[in-house]
């Protein structure tokens, strides 16, 4: 006796459908073209989540430069003078610090200053 897919194959196409609801057009009423569309927004979204950490890291490096610069320092003597004085704060939080309280960051600042 032969087995048929029918139930299957209908939770197959479902499932794609189902990932590609919102996108325009045929991507989302087609098969096959929706599952085109699904694979390469699945790979997309793999791609994007290695990128969101480099991504991020350069904003706080951008956001630690800007802070460091307003006090009289470049990013890259902040963070050697931080190291010799011993200071080891990632670059997100000393961005968060940048950002959020000036005077804590200014203070580092100074250690790395007074470090070098």
């Amino acid at each position: 006796m032969r087995i048929k897919r029918g139930v299957n194959a209908v939770k197959k196409r479902r499932k794609i459908f189902k990932l590609s609801k919102g996108y325009f057009g045929n991507k989302s009423k087609s098969y096959r073209i929706a599952r085109e569309a699904v694979m390469k927004s699945l790979n997309y979204a793999y791609i994007g989540r290695k990128r969101r950490k480099r991504d991020m890291r350069s904003l706080w490096i951008a956001r630690i430069n800007a802070g460091a610069r307003v006090n009289g320092l470049s990013y890259s003597r902040l963070m050697h003078g931080l190291k010799v004085a011993g200071i080891e704060l990632n670059r997100k939080v000393l961005a968060d610090l940048a950002v959020t309280d000036a005077a804590a960051f200014a203070e580092l600042c100074n250690k790395a200053k007074a470090a070098i």
